[in-house]
C-alpha cells in the first residue's frame, strides 16, 4: 500500500502536511510549519500539493475530440471566452470525460502561479508529483450539498456538476447561489431537496453559526463536522488517491525517478548499445572465417586421408582411422613388417642392381613388388636374397618385353 506526504499551500498561513495511504488512513497527523519540516516525510512517498481553489478555475467543457493530444490542443480555445486572461499565460490540465455528461473537467490556472508553488517546494527540498486544486477534493454525495467552510473561503460542491468557490462573507447568498445552480442543471425542474453538510474548523463555526442555522429551512437536514486538525483532514483521502485533474500535465508533467535517471543515461546507454552492436558484428564476421577455414580444411583433411589410406573413400572420423593405422604399424601388426621388408629388398635388389622396382603395395604384411629386370634369372636371384634373409618371395609371374623381364614379387616375413 503507497503512502503519499500531502502539503496544503493557503495563501496568507503556514503550509500545513499530513500523510495517508492510498486510502486515506491517516498516518501521520496534520501539522503546520515551514516546508522544510516536511521533507524527511517525503522520503520514499508520493508527494502530493493542495493549492487554493481562489487560484485555479475548474470548469468543464464539450469538446468532442477524444484524443488527449487534440484535446490539449483544442481546450485552451474553447475555454478562450470563460478566462480573464490570454490564453498564453495560463495552464490547462484536463481531467477524464464523465461517462454520464460526456463532458471534460478542465483546470485552469496562470503560468506565474504554478511556477511560483513549484519554485517554492523544491526550493525547499520537496519534489512534487501531483498538484490539486483544493475545490475538487471537497467530496461529493448523492442528495447532500457539501460545503467546505475555511476562513473567508466557501466551497459548495453537489453530486454533478463542478464545484463552486465563493467568498465566506455572505454565507446565504452563496447557498442561495448553489441551490440555483442545481436547478439550472436539471432544465428547471424542481431539483430533489437536498441535505447539507458543513465542514469548518472550531473558530469558524464559532463566528458562522448564526447564519448557518439561519438555513436549516432550505435543507432536509443540516449536519455539521468540526474540523481540529483543519480542511486538510477532508481533503487528504481524494488527494491520496488521486481523484482530481493533476496540474502537472504537459510541461510540467513530472517523471518517475526511473524516466529521469534514463534521460540522464540515454547518450551513455545508446553509445553501449552501439558498442555492442560492433561488438556482434566483429564476432559474427570473425565466426563466418572460421566456418570457411574450417570446410577448407576438412577437404584438405579429406584429401590427405584418401593419399594416405588408399581404397578408403570415406573420410570419417580420419584422425581417429590414421592414428589406429600407425599404431598398427608401430605396435607390429600386420603392418610392423613393412619397414623390415622393405630393408630387406633393399638389399637384396644387391644381387640384381640392373632391375628397378616399378611400384609396390602393401596390405596385411604382404608386399607385392613390379620389378623390371635383365631377364627371369635376376628376379629370381633377388628371390634367393630375400629368402637367404628370412624372407618368403614367391615369383607370382613374369614375361619378356624386348630386351628386359617384368615380373612380381611377393614378399612377406617367413612363417607369416
Amino acid at each position: 500500500m503507497s503512502e503519499s506526504l500531502i502539503v496544503q499551500l493557503r495563501a496568507g498561513v503556514a503550509p500545513s502536511w499530513m500523510v495517508c495511504n492510498d486510502e486515506g488512513q491517516v498516518l501521520v497527523s496534520a501539522v503546520s510549519g515551514e516546508l522544510v519540516q516536511a521533507v524527511p516525510l517525503s522520503v520514499g512517498r508520493r508527494v502530493a500539493v493542495i493549492v487554493p481553489a481562489s487560484e485555479v478555475l475548474v470548469t468543464e467543457s464539450d469538446a468532442p475530440a477524444k484524443n488527449a493530444a487534440k484535446l490539449a490542443q483544442v481546450i485552451p480555445f474553447a475555454l478562450e471566452e470563460r478566462v480573464a486572461d490570454e490564453i498564453e499565460n495560463l495552464h490547462f490540465a484536463i481531467g477524464a470525460r464523465s461517462s454520464e455528461t460526456g463532458r471534460v473537467q478542465v483546470a485552469v490556472v496562470e503560468h506565474a502561479r504554478i511556477n511560483g508553488w513549484l519554485a517554492e517546494l523544491r526550493a525547499a527540498g520537496l519534489q512534487p508529483q501531483a498538484i490539486y486544486c483544493e475545490s475538487q477534493l471537497v467530496p461529493a454525495m448523492p442528495g447532500q450539498l457539501i460545503a467546505l467552510l475555511d476562513g473567508e473561503s466557501l466551497i459548495l460542491r453537489t453530486a454533478e456538476g463542478v464545484p463552486l468557490i465563493m467568498p465566506a462573507r455572505s454565507i446565504r447568498d452563496a447557498f442561495e447561489m448553489a441551490l440555483a445552480t442545481q436547478v439550472s442543471q436539471v432544465a428547471g425542474l424542481e431539483p430533489p431537496p437536498l441535505g447539507l453538510l458543513l465542514y469548518v474548523g472550531h473558530d469558524d463555526w464559532q463566528v458562522r453559526q448564526p447564519e448557518v442555522e439561519a438555513l436549516r429551512e432550505r435543507f432536509t437536514g443540516v449536519k455539521v463536522q468540526l474540523l481540529p486538525s483543519g480542511a486538510l483532514s477532508v481533503l487528504a483521502p481524494a488527494t491520496a488517491s488521486g481523484d482530481a485533474v493533476n496540474l502537472l500535465q504537459g510541461a510540467l508533467a513530472i517523471t518517475s525517478p526511473m524516466q529521469k535517471n534514463w534521460k540522464a543515461w540515454r547518450i551513455a546507454a545508446a553509445l553501449a548499445g552501439a558498442l555492442l552492436c560492433l561488438h556482434l558484428g566483429a564476432r559474427y564476421f570473425e565466426l563466418t572465417q572460421l566456418r570457411k577455414s574450417e570446410v577448407a580444411l576438412d577437404a584438405s583433411i579429406e584429401d590427405a586421408f584418401r593419399a594416405a589410406m588408399p581404397g578408403q573413400q570415406n573420410a570419417t572420423n580420419a584422425r581417429r582411422r590414421v592414428e589406429a593405422r600407425l599404431a598398427e604399424i608401430h605396435g607390429g601388426g600386420g603392418g610392423g613388417a613393412l619397414l623390415p621388408a622393405l630393408s630387406a629388398i633393399a638389399n637384396a635388389r644387391s644381387a640384381a642392381p640392373s632391375a628397378n622396382i616399378e611400384g609396390l603395395t602393401f596390405r596385411d604384411g604382404t608386399i607385392d613388388l613390379r620389378i623390371t629386370a635383365p631377364d627371369a634369372a635376376s628376379l629370381d636371384a633377388i628371390g634367393q636374397q630375400l629368402r637367404s634373409a628370412s624372407w618368403k618371395a614367391d615369383i607370382l609371374g613374369g614375361s619378356a618385353n624386348g630386351d628386359s623381364y617384368r615380373g612380381r614379387l611377393q614378399v612377406r616375413k617367413a612363417g607369416a
